[in-house]
């Protein structure tokens, strides 16, 4: 005698038939087997009613019924598919172009009438086994993915936080808000979005962005708050902290943000013209990200105060910006830079907040 294992006794099965006789006698051999949740039901679409507001682990399905028949009420449920129960057809029919029928419907399994007893309770107890292993999966599966999303939220949380903790290192030596380096990280991500950059990328330039003057951290105060005019010495020093910033960032190289951080670090005083440094490249020599960045970074500096200047205006920074495109900016990019100035400018009223970290 086939006895039903205990994790499966609880099975919900549904059991489709019109005619009472069949309905009665399935319901006893699988009540005698151990299974305790069985529906009977003499109308396909009753059936189907049910299963769609609670759906079955099992369903016994004769396929010749009046008004609906089995290969109807299978496509109305969606099968086949592996979200659904399986359907074990009940059939009279002994032909090959039926069972075909059936199983391109999404039949898992075919029981003839009249049915032998223990060939139903095998095939039951398979399929039922089939389905909860199936389900085991899925479930297990879905616990996988949550605990990667969460692990991969922590981890983004962590990395971001320490990006802005760099970021912000050296622009609070002068900037005692840190404000100035989220700025640059929005508006470039702004001007890359404009000039139609994919949404991976402008996410990378928006952090990455903030870290573009990390080398300052390896300039002399007295160098870097300087009110007055530096000397050639005193400037060389000051242009120093792009390969420092290099340095830094180039330590990690498999990191896409941190590598384009180290570009930007590097680049983002070059000169469209090839008079910038450190290696007076031009034009499109010059990464895009630097190029972006350098149109942002000038027009933030320029409007906003420092312990030597005073902010400008914004009709001043724009109209600077304007004289330099083709000598220190990328012409295309400041036109487009220019078109979005307001939005940019809209960052000045924004707060960005940012702990310090005591070590």
């Amino acid at each position: 005698m086939i006895v039903i294992p205990p994790h499966l006794t609880a099975s919900r099965i549904l059991v489709v038939d019109d005619i009472a006789t069949n309905l009665r006698l399935m319901s006893a051999i699988l009540k005698g087997a151990g299974l305790t949740d069985i529906t009977l039901q003499e109308s396909p679409q009753e059936a189907l009613s049910m299963h769609q507001q609670a759906p079955f682990d099992l369903v016994l399905l004769d396929i010749n019924m009046p008004g609906m028949n089995g290969f109807a009420f299978m496509q109305a449920i969606g099968l086949p598919s592996l979200e659904n129960p399986p359907v074990i057809a009940l059939t009279a029919l002994q032909d090959t172009e039926t069972r075909h029928q059936a199983l391109a419907a999404g039949a898992r399994d075919f029981i003839s009438k009249p049915f032998d007893h223990l060939e139903l309770l095998l095939r039951v107890r398979n399929n039922l086994q089939a389905s909860f292993s199936f389900r085991q999966l899925q479930q297990h599966r879905r616990q996988l993915e949550q605990e990667v999303k969460e692990r991969t939220h922590l981890l983004e949380h962590s990395r971001n936080a320490i990006i802005n903790a760099l970021s912000a290192a050296a622009e609070y030596r002068d900037d005692d808000t840190g404000a100035h380096v989220m700025r640059i990280g929005e508006s470039a991500a702004l001007l890359a979005q404009h000039i139609g950059q994919p949404a991976e990328y402008v996410e990378r330039i928006r952090l990455a962005a903030p870290m573009h003057d990390v080398g300052k951290i390896g300039v002399p105060d007295q160098i870097l708050l300087k009110p007055g005019r530096l000397t050639e010495e005193e400037l060389e020093s000051m242009r120093a902290h792009v390969q420092i910033g290099h340095a830094i960032l180039s330590v990690e190289q498999h990191a896409p943000v941190i590598e384009m951080a180290a570009e930007i670090a590097l680049h983002h005083h070059e000169k469209w013209d090839g008079s910038g440094y450190p290696q007076q490249i031009k034009g499109e020599e010059i990464p895009l990200s630097a190029r972006i960045v350098a149109l942002c970074d000038v027009y933030d500096a320029l409007t906003s105060p420092r312990p030597y200047k005073k902010a400008w205006t914004r009709e001043d920074a724009c109209q600077l910006i304007h004289t330099e495109s083709g000598s220190h900016f990328d012409p295309s990019l400041t036109a487009c830079f220019l078109e979005i100035e307001p939005q940019i400018a809209s960052f000045k009223q924004k707060e960005f907040k940012h702990q310090k970290h005591k070590h």
